[in-house]
């Protein structure tokens, strides 16, 4: 797969006007073929897989405006949201179009990240090949990134559908910039920058592109030229420019990536999903994190969807060596680069050995190959921190394109230094792949169901809150309640300021009508969290207590500020609805039962909306109501049980 080319040279560009041998698109037809089907073989059994009961939930099966699927109510809400602290109307509208299609049934939105990733490795494949000319070596990068073990969050976990669609933008901006740069014109630039956009709005994690866009300028694109001598040769293809020319021509991309930034920021502070740590602390945690990822890179074990941040117990020594390290890589591709690397010695005269530095010099994949990983990196790092986590693989699906490339690269430039023939390479990086596909193979398996999830999280980090409580949950919606107040507990042990952990305390109290400490939990979720979601919940909770001591005023009351603070909160509209009926306030209760049923249409609100009607003596809207009542439920007499055991309470 890593099979030794021939540089590009004038030859090479004469075939591309020419169109290649028939031999040559057979060639990236069959690698092409082979890389999609290994992809299809590894993933398509994560069709079988739940949603995950981190974040699936919020993006897709309790969200109202997803779940209603794709409508022009749906678009706006797309575009004008800052829902879990993002703006990224592309991904809602992805999620929507889900619901359209496949309801929600876990499969087929499955099956969409699958035909994303897919597509990305094909327009990874082509976008290397044709910048570079290389079939073998960008078949190799493509390869590694279709099946590392690192990437199986970003494919199996439905919520980072945003991580895929952003990267099949960017890929196709790539693409297209090389088209704009062999002849630039403002409509081939527009189409950049459209891209670009689209990306951008699926998740901001693309915003480095005109930087990337400047390594891709000096490689492979050669369109750099500095004073003194010329590291590239002109070309007929590609005319070349001066640095601050290259720059100057990407501002547009730069004022698209500060509109990103600043309405980043916003739906960041919207959401509250800032953490402050001081910057030393944010600093030592980044230089660890980024050496972290390249050992995930060659070692691709104990991975897990949450990695909680170390705090100020990161020891130095550990920075230290990762400072040490990080400096080490950058310094020998900055030398590789002026260069090269000698790998056996030979008689070859000067004259033929600064030739083949000025090759390297010219051809510079290794050092942008790191700069890409740096660069690409930075808005993921935690310089700004963002949620609660050390780092997180789904950050390194665009990054480690950078490190693949390095790496396919300098080994074909080694192997040829070596005199290694094409077919061992070949069967050397075959034997690479298949052990990556076995050890992702063994990831999606962790990905089975929920339990299964967080018991390996658990087994692979430490003083995981985060996975404590996820593992909970998963056990609670099996009705082991038991089993899962242990880990609610310990979550709130390891993070005292964990208002989700005292949230299911306070359910696990309040089942066993433990009403004091019930209370006392969902007070503690008050007193923590600025979360308008959780503080909703905690009311809404609340309230039914309140409501199962029969104070129907009290209830009503924090129903009230339940639905203040989250406004799309069906369930805590169906409660007010009762607690307004209970004090006698038919008209409220009317108000709130229309208002549930518009959120998320049932058929337990369409016949408690019919029940309120009748008692108002509107009986014909009473009756509409009724009719959709049945037409809604699965069991119509199981939801008119359901209706009387709540108004009888």
């Amino acid at each position: 797969m890593t099979a030794v080319a021939v540089r590009p040279g004038k030859e090479t560009q004469s075939n591309t006007r020419r169109g290649l041998p028939a031999s040559g698109w057979k060639q990236k037809l069959v690698l092409g073929f082979l890389l999609m089907i290994a992809t299809v073989a590894l993933y398509y059994p994560a069709s079988d897989h739940p949603f995950v009961n981190y974040d699936d939930n919020l993006y897709v099966t309790d969200n109202a405006q997803v779940t209603g699927g794709l409508h022009w109510k749906t678009v706006k809400w797309a575009f004008s949201t800052f829902a879990e602290g993002n703006w990224h109307p592309l991904t809602w509208l992805s999620h929507a179009a889900d619901v359209q299609f496949y309801g929600l049934d876990p499969a087929g939105h499955h099956n969409t990240n699958l035909f994303l990733h897919v597509l990305n490795i094909a327009l990874l494949f082509w976008v290397l090949q044709q910048a570079t000319g290389y079939v073998g070596r960008s078949a190799m990068v493509a390869a590694l990134f279709a099946l590392h073990p690192i990437n199986v969050e970003s494919v199996v976990w439905i919520s980072e559908r945003k991580n895929l669609l952003s990267m099949t933008f960017f890929l196709l901006a790539l693409g297209a910039y090389r088209r704009y740069a062999l002849k630039p014109q403002v409509g081939r630039y527009a189409v950049v920058a459209f891209l670009y956009a689209l990306g951008l709005m699926a998740k901001p994690q693309v915003i480095t592109l005109p930087f990337v866009l400047l390594l891709w300028d000096y490689w492979p694109l050669r369109r750099i030229s500095v004073s003194g001598p010329e590291p590239f040769r002109e070309t007929a293809d590609v005319l070349q420019r001066t640095f601050a020319q290259l720059v100057i021509e990407k501002v547009p991309l730069f004022a698209l990536a500060a509109i990103s930034a600043i309405i980043t920021v916003k739906a960041q502070r919207a959401g509250h999903a800032f953490v402050s740590y001081p910057f030393f602390i944010r600093l030592e945690n980044a230089i660890v994190a980024y050496a972290s990822y390249i050992k995930k890179a060659f070692w691709p074990f104990d991975l897990a969807p949450m990695y909680p941040h170390p705090g100020n117990s990161i020891a130095r020594w550990e920075v230290l060596v990762c400072a040490g390290f990080l400096l080490g890589v950058t310094v020998f591709a900055v030398r590789y680069w002026l260069f090269g690397v000698r790998f056996s010695p030979d008689s070859e005269n000067s004259e033929k050995r600064t030739a083949k530095s000025e090759e390297r010099k010219a051809n510079g994949a290794f050092l942008v190959g790191w700069l890409w990983y740096v660069g690409t990196l930075v808005p993921m790092i935690g310089l700004v921190q963002v949620g609660t986590q050390e780092m997180a693989d789904r950050y390194a699906y665009l990054p480690l394109i950078g490190l693949f490339i390095m790496v396919c690269w300098g080994v074909a430039d080694g192997a040829k230094q070596l005199h290694i023939s094409t077919a061992w390479l070949a069967s050397a990086s075959v034997l690479v792949l298949a052990a990556l596909m076995w050890v992702a193979h063994q990831q999606i398996g962790y990905w089975d169901d929920n339990v299964t999830l967080w018991t390996r999280t658990l087994e692979v980090t430490r003083n995981n809150w985060v996975a404590e409580d996820n593992l909970g949950g998963a056990l609670m919606e099996q009705g082991k309640l038991d089993a899962a107040v242990s880990h609610f507990r310990a979550a709130a042990a390891i993070y005292p300021g964990d208002p989700v952990s005292h949230l299911d305390i306070g359910f696990y109290e309040q089942e066993h009508k433990n009403w004091p400490q019930a209370t006392e939990q969902y007070q503690q979720v008050l007193k923590l969290t600025p979360s308008p979601k959780l503080r909703a919940e905690a009311y809404n909770n609340l309230a039914l207590i309140d409501r199962d001591l029969g104070d129907y005023a009290a209830a009503r009351a924090k129903f009230q500020q339940a639905v203040n603070l989250s406004p799309r909160y069906g369930s805590a509209w169906v409660g007010l609805g009762l607690a307004a009926q209970k004090t006698g306030d038919l008209a409220a209760s009317v108000q709130a039962y229309t208002r549930a049923v518009e959120i998320q249409p049932s058929g337990l609100g369409y016949l408690l909306l019919a029940r309120a009607l009748e008692q108002s003596g509107r009986k014909d809207e009473a009756q509409a109501a009724t009719q959709q009542a049945r037409r809604l439920s699965d069991n119509f007499t199981e939801t008119q049980q359901t209706a009387d055991s709540l108004l009888a309470q």
